[in-house]
């Protein structure tokens, strides 16, 4: 038997890159899954997948903007309005400036960054946990980036929305602990995701990937499957006396 069998899953950002990967995941344990993303085709792309590894997985898609608090509230609300439970949260979507000097980064980039990357947990989080304190408990997964604690320059912005997930995520499982709602961070090293040359601010050539893979200890990016395997524990009832962790998967980059 699976390790997600009856659960429903939201995940932010699944149309590709480690969402998409911890979808596919999350159905092959017995998942069902909701997918928030702007990206349709993305989204079918996925469900398309997922029914090729589980074709019994209840799958729902929704082009939702997850930084907008209203659009959230929306769709989680017309999700319970079917009578869903929704069980595990994970705020994977993210955004960033390109690698540049931290002066080059104008005002309104700085908001989208940390409207996607920041203020989205706010709103998944006033979205779901009034549902969860009346189920008795759930888990919400925050995809943060080693960029939170060990930052590369260029990235400035970008890497201070990390550290406030990684704060965010530590106090939310402080205070939602006494309504058995766990709370957990993953902190991926770069991958090989539609960001990476945004992160690298270079183009995405093999000379400068190898740039990139000198500072990865185990000299390889993060591939979707390694956060995928690693959400699935924190998510599953393996984990549940785990809450407040920022899990790296990271190859060793931050030691």
């Amino acid at each position: 038997m699976g390790k997600l069998v009856g659960k429903t899953s939201l995940i932010t950002g699944a149309a590709s890159g480690f969402g998409k990967g911890m979808a596919l995941r999350f159905a092959e344990e017995g998942s069902d899954i909701i997918m928030f993303d702007l990206d349709s085709e993305g989204m079918n792309e996925t469900s398309r997948q997922i029914q090729e590894i589980n074709s019994e997985c209840r799958i729902f898609t929704s082009t939702i903007d997850v930084s907008d608090f209203e659009s959230v509230s929306q769709g989680v609300n017309t999700l319970l309005d079917q009578d869903l439970e929704i069980n595990i949260l994970v705020n994977n979507a993210g955004w960033s400036h390109p690698n540049q000097p931290l002066l080059d980064v104008d005002q309104n980039t700085l908001r989208k960054v940390y409207a996607i990357n920041v203020f989205s947990i706010f709103n998944l989080t006033h979205a779901i946990v009034p549902h969860w304190r009346q189920l008795g408990g759930g888990v919400m997964l925050n995809i943060s980036s080693t960029a939170g604690s060990r930052p590369r320059p260029g990235l400035t912005w970008y890497n201070s929305t990390k550290g406030a997930v990684n704060t965010l995520t530590k106090s939310l499982g402080v205070e939602l602990a006494p309504d058995n709602i766990r709370v957990c961070g993953i902190a991926p090293v770069i991958g090989n995701t539609a960001l990476t040359e945004t992160f690298m601010g270079v183009p995405n050539t093999p000379e400068n990937r190898e740039r990139f893979l000198q500072t990865i200890p185990l000299g390889r990016y993060c591939e979707a499957t390694d956060v995928a395997e690693a959400a699935l524990y924190l998510v599953s009832e393996q984990a549940n006396f785990i809450t407040g962790v920022i899990l790296e998967v990271d190859g060793g980059r931050c030691i």
